[in-house]
């Protein structure tokens, strides 16, 4: 990436944090950061690549999961998130976008732009609409409760194919999330449901995961009572998908996406049965800028030479 785009979107918070925070942590179901390096025009992140394709496209193909999925996927997330929370890392974008299959069917959660090292709390609104907490969207300050929302979120899109908050308009799924309101469909798992509402509260000091006990409530709930967690970290669990991978650069399990940057642009133009499965919404994103103006690229230029590029340099002088 190129250093004037990240500082023109703003963008240059984001970027160190997720390249701070990956440096930091190594855990079985995060994705490792190999390498990075900066010079005086680019940014360079090396990630290893996890060959499986993203969770979205399986569930998006296949409907929705059966409860043994669910209940494979979220354990695993359930230790990824457990280990960022241990570290003070609030992860803040959970979604089956985020989440890989490596080669043998284990999860990676990966795109660490709105992770942050936390002590208290924070009050920057980021993540995508359907799966913000409460306390995002009333800007009442927030910290790790929101990602075992995200959590209830992702459960009930995996157990029915779709979000419990679901609006063809941002505002729409605000309105939703704030009412509390959620049609349950008739094919949940009902232990899967109770686990559900418990994530799904509003007030966080009463959401499971959020309380003395933190992550052990989660781990300890009725539907994962059949686990060994030693087992799960270990990755021991058999997956109940098995990506076909010839090798471990093979692309297959990837859709080939235009580098349009407008995604909603992106969205209406695709229209074809064999296009790629998206939301049927823009996704918020850290570098948005569909509510700004736009302007001439001329004017947006920086001079490259003298104390401008010292300034972008030093912007980036220990990444």
């Amino acid at each position: 990436m190129t250093i004037s785009e990240v500082i023109r979107l703003k963008q240059v918070e984001h970027v160190k944090n997720e390249k701070d925070i990956l440096s930091r942590v190594h855990h079985p179901f995060i994705v490792e950061m190999l390498w990075s390096h900066h010079n005086d025009r680019f940014l360079y992140m090396l990630l290893e690549f996890i060959c499986g394709g993203e969770l979205f496209s399986y569930l998006r193909n296949a409907g929705r999961f059966s409860n043994s999925a669910s209940n494979f996927y979220a354990s695993e997330i359930v230790c990824a998130l457990e280990y960022l929370h241990d570290q003070h890392v609030v992860y803040r974008d959970l979604k089956p976008e985020n989440l890989l299959l490596d080669k043998d069917g284990h999860l990676k959660l990966t795109d660490f732009g709105f992770a942050k090292r936390l002590e208290d709390r924070t009050w920057t609104l980021c993540g995508t609409p359907e799966y913000l907490a409460p306390e995002i969207i009333l800007s009442k300050g927030h910290n790790k409760a929101v990602d075992w929302w995200a959590l209830g979120i992702l459960t009930y899109e995996m157990l029915v194919g779709y979000p419990p908050f679901y609006d063809e308009n941002p505002f729409g799924i605000y309105e939703k999330i704030l009412s509390g309101k959620i049609e349950w469909a008739r094919q949940m798992n009902t232990v899967g449901k109770d686990l559900i509402k418990k994530l799904l509260v509003a007030d966080r000091t009463k959401r499971l995961g959020n309380m003395k006990n933190g992550s052990q409530d989660v781990k300890r709930h009725k539907w994962f009572r059949h686990l060994n967690w030693a087992d799960v970290y270990a990755r021991k669990l058999e997956p109940p998908i098995i990506p076909r991978v010839r090798h471990s650069g093979d692309t297959r399990n990837f859709y080939d996406y235009p580098e349009y940057d407008n995604m909603e642009y992106w969205a209406e133009e695709q229209t074809g049965e064999n296009d790629p499965p998206i939301r049927p919404k823009p996704l918020e994103h850290p570098g948005d800028t569909s509510n700004f103006d736009s302007y001439p690229e001329e004017d947006l230029k920086w001079q490259k030479s003298g104390p401008a590029l010292v300034r972008e340099q030093s912007l980036f002088e220990d990444f």
